[in-house]
């Protein structure tokens, strides 16, 4: 038993139900057209006029971008001297704040442990 299959053409405007393809990917889209006849959109060309002004617009972006990193910059290295200079205050005034007994007896220190030894501070 053998089967024949009529090769018949679908009337025009009609389309021809597909079957599944072997790879299993029906989602695919069944090429017509080569790749070298697909229409290729031209570039559009642009103005000297328009280049120009694109150029200067850039170029004004860039320089305030500059401006703005310049200004933080400043505002930066700023907080970081005022920070310095607090810093500094702070540590006078502990200096000053600091009560402080002088060492006359200078055998005392021989006498003394290795832990209160390391509690005196030469000034």
């Amino acid at each position: 038993m053998t089967k024949t299959v009529e090769n018949t053409t679908a009337p025009e405007g009609t389309t021809v139900p597909r079957g599944k393809p072997k790879s299993g990917r029906l989602w695919k889209p069944v090429r017509t057209e080569r790749h070298s006849n697909f229409s290729k959109p031209k570039t559009s060309k642009s103005s000297w006029a328009r280049k120009m002004e694109e150029k200067n617009l850039k170029k004004a972006v860039k320089s305030y971008e500059k401006e703005l990193q310049t200004k933080r910059a400043e505002e930066k290295e700023l907080k970081r001297k005022r920070q310095e200079e607090h810093h500094k205050v702070k540590a006078e005034n502990q200096k000053k704040a600091e009560v402080v007994q002088p060492i006359k007896n200078l055998a005392k220190l021989k006498r003394m442990k290795k832990k209160s030894l390391r509690k005196i501070v030469k000034r």
